[in-house]
């Protein structure tokens, strides 16, 4: 068969032949204009921010997770069902164009388009219904399906396909591209799940579509259409189960039930607009078991499937070795079970009435499997870690192991089981032909293969084109499908001539025009397709018409991953939305203000979008001072989840540094930049007179004032400075010696020859620890001191510059850290651990030290020393002898734990919580952010939000507190906010195991 595209555009052309280049683009009077008719439309319940024409709103939706970029016109959150039909009336009678739009994690451009962009994910977004008897629920387009399955949850009920994006996809999304998921082998794919859907097409028609009406009297000439194509859809489409690109009018058939709603499950909004779905659910399976199975590739691994098929297992998904490195080093080799040898795995979940009936099903498998190589895993943490890698495969698969972005395109492609072996081989063939590379994994029992490869888009398309031409080829000739669940979308409609006759494609088209006849829904994609290269957001045509500035010179951070180029640092983020997951839930680390707000702009990945615009400088045109990014950063805690929780290794915190940092390079700052972002050199100064900075503060009206002309909240309380900073108390009754050759430092007295037969450890009391909370290092010391360790305090000041950094001064933070690196340098240069106490100061040695000193070698060298209290008790290399000491018994302790954000994503929380559950305490660990985040808190603006953030999950917490539980918390500001919102004192964990501890000083 003949392929018939588009000519591949020049490079440089930037007359794009896309339906949404080809539009005439609206002036920003007309754009007021229709935004002004779509509000006057909505109910009366309807706020302005719900029709929003905003340059940061436009940039926020301009991307989902695919290559493409579509800049909307206007952004609308309809709150009811009306505002949806009059916001489409609106459209209908202006000729405007409209997109559909619920996570936005589409992979291949699905929910981006001109004109209006619909999110039903702010609003409507809830489970309507749910009747257990009849195993249904009927939800609205926006609720995030893991919210249905914990609905669902307590009637032993789910609903089946579960793709692993399913803590952010919406159901309208996975109706939209029919999802599928692991467990699509066992329950189908969302078509095969889907009773009936309530929809307005383009004509404005509003019906309930559903099975057994052979007439479609809702849709004139549809019945006529499948009267005359039936050979046609009887021999081309329905072949395999993930056959999903085109229409998939096999659902019409009389034999099929003459379902309109399975047909329309899959039409990416090109021909309904969803209102409301009805959907099946089916019983949780008993004790599932995972088998892994290892094989020498992913050829031979995908030869197996057929065998197992037969065995009826819940899922079959496709590991490549490769991925799994890229795990090991992203995430940590502890987060890595033991896996069998081999280059490439198949996990295989099994279900049973019971355990032991699990457990046989098992034995099954491996005995089909044909490898030698195989692992049983029950249900538990290591289940939940394999499961886990294979959730994050799309970010991860982001980046190939030797770094380069990997972009998605040739995603989701599907060819019949038996075929897979066959087709992944030449797929391998094909891409060596090409120089890329990529991580596959999927769903190999359904033969779907997801890939991501190292295309040169930031140059030109022209690969992507030839590539994705020669894969559609390939996919064709095994009988496959261009998608196997994502969709077609501006990735891969044009090629479906690959895969169908020029026939099926003419009666696509005329399926469109019978429900959309102004080609408004979703245009440009399955019908009458956009160019796959057009609107590419890192094409060379993009780079050419935005003129962008120079964002490669190194002012700030290096960005080494990046090649010090901030442009390809900020498109780290592929929109895979990981950072909107379990929105609805009582906790979470990533976008705290996300997580209190539900606005786009407060995640990760609309950030990241502005900042996206910004250096194409087309949309967001001010650079670093642009009021978008200034509003898109705003809310921005700093709290560095995203840069170990995000799957592609976004750094928000980072980039908010970078552009604070160049945004007021030479120009005056904000007043909290002096006050809050200098706050160790006032710190400073208070030492000199701590007794009388506490009694003026003290007066409620003197620190309100003081408060309000500092840029701080006056609602907030002044902190209470040492009258003894630690490092003043330790001068005064520490004994002083050197260590030669190594560095100065005061060590804890005790005879010499008893002192230096013990392991030595450098005790560094950050800014906080020692002007505001000296009893944490005081603590500190007994603890090392009793657990056999010659402790040294280092005498003179080494402060990690962390407040400078975080309000972007990274100049002055340049200057601390070189101090520091003399001061701590020659510890770590010789072997010696140094302790830090406060995690935010702590974390500052573990990742941005060495980002802002890339080339020093004694940055590598304090970073590798430095440890938590509970990893230098913890860790093999330098946990203390247990004929010495061992950790005190905590089985009397009940305590509410709150990680501190940077202990969670750069240290990691795990060595703490497995010292204290051996010592025997009973612990509450949230998973949330307490909401103060340092200076980010205290500024103006800010307070409700970080009120909101707290009521996630710490505030709820410490009222549920027992008389005598504790409050456990290392950092200073987890500290603050308890006391300040809910007057609850907490203790550090050197306190804690320090209040067990007979007094020795």
């Amino acid at each position: 068969m003949s392929l018939d595209l588009h000519p591949k555009p020049a490079p440089d052309d930037l007359t794009s032949r896309s339906s949404s280049a080809a539009r005439s683009l609206p002036s920003d009077k007309e754009r007021a204009a229709l935004a002004a008719a779509l509000r006057r439309a909505l109910t009366a319940g309807s706020l302005p921010g719900d029709v929003d024409v905003t340059r940061l709103r436009r940039a926020e939706y301009s991307t989902d997770a695919s290559n493409y970029r579509v800049v909307p016109d206007v952004v609308v959150m309809p709150r009811t069902v009306d505002d949806v039909l009059a916001v489409l009336e609106v459209a209908r009678d202006r000729g405007v164009p409209v997109t559909s739009r619920g996570a936005g994690t589409s992979c291949a451009g699905n929910s981006v388009g001109p004109g209006v962009v619909l999110d039903f994910s702010r609003h409507l977004n809830q489970v309507l219904d749910l009747d257990p008897e009849a195993r249904t629920a009927r939800v609205q387009p926006g609720v995030v399906m893991s919210t249905l399955q914990k609905q669902a949850a307590p009637h032993r009920l789910r609903f089946g396909p579960d793709p692993s994006t399913q803590k952010r996809a919406t159901l309208g999304g996975m109706i939209g591209n029919n999802a599928c998921g692991p467990h699509a082998v066992a329950y189908g794919r969302t078509a095969d799940n889907v009773v009936s859907l309530d929809v307005v097409d383009g004509a404005g028609r509003r019906f309930l579509a559903g099975a057994g009406d052979t007439s479609f009297a809702d849709v004139p000439g549809l019945a006529d259409l499948v009267r005359r194509e039936l050979g046609m859809i009887r021999t081309e489409l329905g072949r395999f189960g993930r056959q999903v690109s085109g229409y998939s009018l096999e659902h019409l058939l009389p034999e099929n039930g003459s379902d309109l709603a399975k047909m329309l499950v899959g039409t990416e909004g090109t021909l309904v607009t969803l209102l409301e779905a009805t959907v099946n659910l089916v019983p949780v399976a008993g004790a599932p078991t995972l088998v892994v199975l290892g094989y020498d590739d992913m050829a031979l691994a995908a030869d197996a499937v057929p065998a197992l098929l037969a065995h009826q297992p819940l899922a079959i998904e496709g590991l490549d070795a490769r991925l799994v490195d890229v795990v090991r080093r992203a995430k940590g080799a502890s987060n890595v079970p033991a896996l069998p040898a081999g280059g490439g795995w198949l996990m295989v979940e099994v279900g049973g009435a019971s355990a032991d009936a699990a457990m046989a099903r098992a034995r099954e498998i491996v005995a089909a499997s044909g490898t030698s190589a195989t692992r049983i895993i029950p249900a538990g943490s290591e289940a939940s870690a394999m499961w886990q890698i294979r959730a994050d495969g799309a970010g991860l698969a982001g980046r190939t192991p030797d770094g380069k972005q990997a972009w998605p395109g040739w995603e989701d492609s599907a060819v019949p089981p038996a075929q897979l072996g066959a087709y992944l081989r030449e797929l391998e063939t094909l891409m060596a032909s090409y120089g890329v590379d990529g991580l596959p994994y999927g769903h190999f029992g359904d033969g779907c293969v997801h890939l991501r490869l190292d295309i040169p888009l930031e140059t030109s398309g022209s690969v992507l084109r030839t590539f994705m031409t020669d894969a559609a080829r390939l996919v064709g000739k095994y009988g496959g499908s261009l998608s196997g669940e994502h969709g077609d979308g501006r990735a891969r409609s044009e090629l479906l001539p690959a895969m169908y006759s020029a026939g099926a494609i003419s009666a696509f088209e005329d399926v469109k025009g019978l429900f959309d006849p102004q080609d408004l829904l979703n245009p440009g994609v399955l019908v009458r397709p956009n160019p796959l290269d057009a609107d590419l957001r890192r094409s060379r045509a993009q780079a050419v018409l935005a003129k962008p500035p120079a964002f490669r010179q190194q002012i700030g951070f290096s960005f080494a991953h990046d090649d010090g180029d901030f442009t390809k640092a900020v498109h780290r983020c592929v929109g895979v939305g990981k950072c909107r997951a379990d929105s609805t839930a009582s906790g979470g680390f990533m976008c705290p203000s996300y997580l209190a707000t539900q606005d786009e702009k407060d995640v990760t990945r609309g950030r990241a979008r502005v900042l996206q615009e910004m250096v194409n400088g087309s949309l967001v045109t001010g650079g670093w001072r642009a009021p978008e990014v200034r509003d898109a950063l705003d809310l921005c805690l700093s709290c560095k989840a995203c840069s170990s929780d995000c799957p592609a290794g976004v750094d928000m915190a980072q980039y908010k540094s970078e552009v604070l940092h160049r945004g007021y390079k030479n120009r005056v700052r904000p007043v909290t930049h002096y006050v809050l972002g200098w706050l160790p050199r006032w710190l400073h100064l208070v030492n000199a007179a701590p007794r009388f900075a506490n009694k003026v503060l003290g007066n409620r009206r003197v620190a309100q004032v003081v408060l309000w002309s500092g840029g701080m909240d006056p609602r907030r309380k002044m902190m209470e400075f040492a009258e003894t900073p630690f490092r003043t108390w330790y001068r005064r009754g520490g004994a002083s010696s050197g260590v030669p050759g190594v560095g100065t430092g005061r060590r804890h007295g005790r005879p010499d020859a008893a002192r230096d037969a013990r392991p030595k450890v450098v005790l560094w009391a950050d800014s906080f620890s020692d002007g505001l909370a000296p009893d944490v290092p005081r603590a500190a010391l007994k603890v090392l001191d009793a657990a056999g360790f010659d402790v040294i305090v280092p005498e003179q000041d080494a402060c990690c510059g962390l407040t400078w950094i975080t309000t972007g001064q990274l100049d002055g933070a340049r200057k601390r850290l070189e101090k520091l690196l003399g001061v701590l340098g020659p510890f770590a240069v010789n072997g010696i651990p140094i302790v830090g106490l406060e995690p935010s100061c702590t974390a500052v040695l573990r990742s941005d030290l060495v980002d802002l000193f890339p080339d020093d070698p004694r940055a590598r060298a304090v970073q590798g020393a430095t440890k938590t209290l509970a990893e230098l008790l913890t860790d093999d290399a330098t946990k203390p002898d247990p004929d010495v000491w061992t950790v005190p018994d905590l089985s009397d302790v009940t305590a509410v734990v709150q990680p501190h954000c940077h202990h969670h994503s750069v240290m990691g929380y795990q060595p703490d919580e497995a010292l204290l559950r051996d010592a025997g305490a009973q612990l509450t660990t949230l998973a949330g952010c307490c909401g103060l985040a340092g200076n980010w808190g205290m500024e103006k603006g800010h307070y409700d939000t970080s009120v909101q953030v707290a009521e996630r999950a710490l505030l709820p917490a410490l009222r549920g507190m027992d008389v005598g539980d504790v409050y456990l918390a290392d950092g200073f500001s987890c500290r603050t906010q308890a006391a300040d919102l809910q007057g609850v004192d907490g203790v550090a964990l050197a306190q804690l195991l320090a209040a067990r501890l007979p007094d020795t000083f």
